[in-house]
């Protein structure tokens, strides 16, 4: 139990109605958890609204209740605490109710469009190897050191923030990395959390579906650097043009890296293979197993990121050349009959350009490459078309497909994606919704040393159809078709 007084400090309080001296036993803002002496939050969410679910809280035992609007029926014994916004409230009482953690540990936040997970996992991986105990907050999982646990949220919710970090603590953990996604700094999941860096990768075309525009995504983007404290870096790629934005009105240590740009950190590409990338970082060369411009980008916010927290810079070299790629984050295999399949979580039309044009640069033009990709439903619309066109004018042959079509019908989404077909690509694709039949003919179009790319759902191990997750595994599926094909 903990006294109700401790855990609302620093939150912005309008009004009190009872007592902040009562003993609470926890937080929760979903009503159907609540047990006796819990605090309530009532957060304003998209589908519903905590406010209608105050009664029921207290009638499964809260004693404490925090909103935004008091109701106009209160109940005797009950303390009600009115505050400016709700979401900010439970971050920092999160953080107070588990003794603000994020100060405990080193935390890193890493925000963009592409690359935030592979940024933070192999950050993970290079400190695991540095021989430290560190924590992952990421969309593919959750690491608490070696305990794995499933994620839900690119950014979880304040909560489940605050309780992995503290899990972190007592288990000895010095770092933790975490994804900072717009949507999690627009819902104040990562207010009171202590931020030691904070990572900028790219901005580019996404969650328009829920963003109204392209400029307030940004800024949302941009408000996690405006609120790091001075003891903090801010470590942006400048070779994108909302980089320089990033670092505006931050007070943290401003830090640069690039391959185009003067930065901080510079790398050149010396080499790209489909085994690896020849870098010359700072005027010393590494070789690294990942492949790509994109991943030379990654490795070198990575190689900044861990020289600032104070990794030797050789060292930080040395543990760069053996990482290995993250799970759906172009992971490939090649079959008997000496075909490459490649899987990659490429959902936004940058990844899905950035995915393609890596393989084209590696690839000799003797071979066929063969995409098949969908857009997920109930999500931006506006990017279907630009996402089919890159696909059709960038490879050989294109399969229109199924993503996670949710509540959407896949075939209005495929047609929508069809649109943005030019006229000389139309010989190039077809259309398959079932994603499986899609997968299984692209596999049957190739002959040797041809190319496919799976984009779209990566490390995903479902599809979501109707609001029911369904078994799927992109890469278990193309190794399944290949090796059916080699017998």
């Amino acid at each position: 139990m903990i006294i109700l007084k401790e855990i609302v400090y620093k939150v912005a309080i309008e009004a009190v109605k009872g007592s902040t001296e009562i003993a609470v036993n926890k937080i929760e803002f979903d009503s159907r958890r609540i047990e006796a002496n819990d605090v309530f939050v009532a957060i304003r969410g998209t589908i519903s609204d905590g406010h209608d679910f105050i009664e029921k809280a207290i009638s499964l035992g809260a004693t404490a209740i925090v909103c935004d609007t008091l109701p106009e029926v209160t109940v005797a014994g009950i303390t009600y605490i009115q505050v400016k916004d709700t979401n900010s409230a439970l971050a920092f009482m999160a953080s107070n109710f588990y003794d603000n953690p994020s100060s405990k540990l080193r935390l890193v936040g890493i925000t963009g469009t592409n690359g935030k997970t592979t940024i933070a996992s192999l950050l993970y991986q290079l400190f695991k190897k540095a021989g430290y105990k560190v924590g992952l907050l990421s969309t593919v999982k959750i690491m608490v050191d070696t305990i794995e646990y499933k994620a839900t949220h690119t950014t979880p919710d304040s909560l489940t923030i605050n309780h992995y970090l503290n899990e972190m603590i007592e288990m000895g953990c010095e770092y933790c990395f975490m994804e900072v996604s717009s949507h999690g700094v627009h819902q104040k999941r990562t207010e009171g959390l202590q931020f030691e860096g904070g990572v900028f990768t790219n901005l580019s075309h996404d969650h328009l579906d829920y963003h109204p525009t392209f400029a307030e995504y940004r800024d949302v983007k941009k408000s996690f650097f405006d609120y790091l404290p001075k003891s903090a870096f801010a470590l942006t790629n400048v070779d994108d043009k909302n980089g320089a934005v990033m670092l505006q009105n931050t007070n943290a240590r401003k830090l640069t890296y690039a391959l185009k740009s003067y930065a901080n950190y510079k790398a050149q590409i010396l080499e790209n293979q489909l085994s690896g990338l020849l870098l010359k970082i700072n005027e010393n060369e590494v070789w690294v197993k990942l492949i790509g411009t994109f991943n030379a980008y990654n490795l070198l916010a990575i190689y900044g990121t861990a020289v600032e927290l104070g990794i030797e810079s050789f060292e930080a070299l040395r543990l760069l050349s053996e990482l290995e790629s993250v799970s759906g984050r172009f992971q490939f295999i090649v079959s008997d009959e000496k075909i490459t399949a490649i899987v990659d979580y490429a959902h936004t039309p940058d990844a899905l350009e950035n995915v393609l044009k890596t393989i084209n640069d590696i690839r000799t033009k003797n071979e066929q490459l063969i995409t098949v990709v969908g857009c997920g439903g109930d999500r931006d619309k506006a990017k279907r078309p630009i996402m089919a066109n890159i696909a059709t004018t960038m490879s050989d042959k294109v399969i229109i497909t199924s993503d996670n079509p949710r509540t959407e019908n896949p075939s209005t989404i495929i047609a929508e994606m069809e649109a943005g077909v030019e006229p000389q690509n139309f010989k190039k694709s077809l259309s398959i919704e079932d994603r499986k039949q899609a997968i299984k003919t692209a596999c049957q179009l190739a002959n040797a040393n041809d190319i496919i790319l799976i984009a779209g759902k990566g490390h995903e191990t479902y599809q979501e159809i109707q609001g029911v997750r369904h078994d799927f595994d992109d890469m278990k599926m193309v190794k399944e078709f290949l090796q059916q094909m080699n017998k």
